[in-house]
């Protein structure tokens, strides 16, 4: 038997190398084939929700992108999360720690006029829902709703602590017109089995620069906004509790949907019908559809391989036609004021 040479030696690690590197190569171009592969908007068959003309005092919603929504009603204003700063793909899957972005937050509320904000609800303590509250009630006296776990990320931020509310489920929260409650829900498992992303809670004041690790979910919230114009309901997660919403009846849904698709139809079924049949809701704007890791903005769907919004939005037009035929579906048109409770609703 030949002796194995240094020279052989060298032949195979090399040989061993190259073959290493063509397949990080090919898995590279794979993974960025994949995340770049994404339906357009335009395909979901959804029409934009447009109003020519916003009555006086009308009750308005602006949509910011992912689940944050402005309500305003010409005299009060109500924030639902906030999350505006976007730390990036790489900075999320890194865990780089990031804070939130003071030069665009001061943007955004001066470009979308946040000069009466009375309160700031986030649906849960996730990063894309609550990375900003403390930022944003720092520049206003907007008091911030929500659970212990969103309580300790305002005062990580320096909130004073008369703007923080530790919220009692199902009790009525009143600013101006507008009623707020906080019903108790779940947040949808779109885990690795059927898990929940990042659970648990914030038990200290969550100071920043930070891991968006460190935004734990903390209990998740249906928001009922009221007001005697009429009545939306926010479901900023695709989780939902059978029977809960029962007694609730609204005008609006604001329906999160984001990986919807992979919860499967018999789930999303489910889900309309506990939000918007239960409800007797007249309007449905699906919401957390977009790309969070992109710019505060830029709205373009997720990749196909994490999530396909164009089959969800085919569901729930099904979900209408078989259990809500006069319940209409729009898909909300970001930064432009949208009159909640129209006299006519526009054409489907």
């Amino acid at each position: 038997m030949a002796a194995v040479t240094i020279q052989d030696v060298k032949r195979i690690a090399i040989r061993t190398a190259i073959v290493i590197v063509a397949i990080v190569a090919l898995l590279g171009t794979a993974l960025t084939w994949a995340w770049r592969t994404r339906p357009d908007i335009a395909d979901t068959g959804l029409h934009p929700a447009v109003n020519d003309v916003i009555a006086p005092n009308a009750v308005t919603v602006i949509w910011l992108g992912v689940t944050t929504l402005l309500f305003d009603d010409s005299e009060t204003q109500i924030l639902i999360d906030g999350f505006i700063s976007r730390p990036s793909l790489f900075d999320t899957l890194m865990r780089v720690p990031v804070a939130s972005d003071a030069p665009m937050i001061n943007y955004v509320m001066n470009e979308y006029r946040m000069q009466r904000l009375a309160a700031i609800i986030p649906a849960h303590s996730h990063y894309d829902h609550a990375m900003d509250v403390g930022a944003i009630a720092n520049r206003s006296s907007a008091s911030i709703l929500g659970s212990e776990s969103t309580a300790n990320i305002a005062r990580g931020a320096g909130v004073p602590e008369d703007q923080i509310a530790v919220v009692a489920a199902g009790e009525e929260y009143r600013f101006g017109n507008f009623t707020v409650r906080l019903i108790p829900s779940v947040h949808a498992p779109i885990g690795l089995r059927g898990s929940v992303p990042l659970m648990g809670t914030v038990d200290e004041p969550l100071e920043t620069p930070a891991p968006v690790t460190a935004w734990r979910e903390g209990g998740s919230y249906t928001i009922i906004v009221s007001h005697p114009q009429g009545t939306t309901i926010v479901q900023g997660s695709a989780g939902y509790v059978e029977g809960a919403l029962d007694d609730v009846q609204a005008d609006v849904v604001m329906l999160g949907v984001g990986l919807l698709e992979g919860l499967g139809r018999d789930y999303a079924e489910g889900y309309w019908q506990a939000l918007v049949t239960a409800t007797g809701a007249a309007r449905v704007f699906p919401i957390h559809f977009d790309n969070y890791t992109r710019p505060f903005g830029e709205i373009v769907l997720l990749p196909t391989v994490l999530d396909n919004f164009v089959n969800t939005a085919k569901w729930l037009q099904e979900f209408r036609g078989t259990w809500d035929t006069d319940t209409l579906v729009f898909l909300p048109v970001f930064g432009e004021p949208l009159m909640l409770y129209p006299e006519e609703s526009p054409d489907a």
